[in-house]
């Protein structure tokens, strides 16, 4: 073994880490991570549709916290429209949780994670 505990003829074992170091990286990344996460869950996400008919607002760990609907686009004629852009309005805040989550947790570059 060579003298800095690392395997002969690897420089030091890891990229000339030793294992306590690369185990400190580690659970700093994880704390970082932890950090970001929470963060991430207390912010809100907003979109709206049909012009602004239906709105939607929901949690960074997408809990749909609020649906508003304008009385003009509730027609009882055409309930499917009020159904496609409640569903859209939805899927659209979704969406944008989404890419926070991968803008945020995306710098940790962890294959597998994302």
């Amino acid at each position: 073994m060579s003298k800095r505990g690392g395997f002969p003829g690897m420089g030091g074992g890891f990229g000339g880490m030793n294992i306590n170091q690369l185990m400190k990286e580690a659970k700093k990344m994880q704390a970082d991570m932890e950090k970001s996460q929470t963060e991430l869950a207390a912010k809100e996400f907003d979109a709206s549709t049909g012009g602004g008919a239906v709105y939607v607002k929901v949690s960074g760990n997408k809990e749909v916290k609020e649906i508003k609907i304008k009385k003009e686009a509730v027609d009882p004629e055409d309930v499917e429209m009020l159904q496609d852009l409640i569903l859209s309005c939805v899927n659209e805040a979704l969406r944008k949780v989404d890419s926070a989550q991968a803008q945020e947790l995306g710098k940790y570059n962890i294959p597998g994670l994302m």
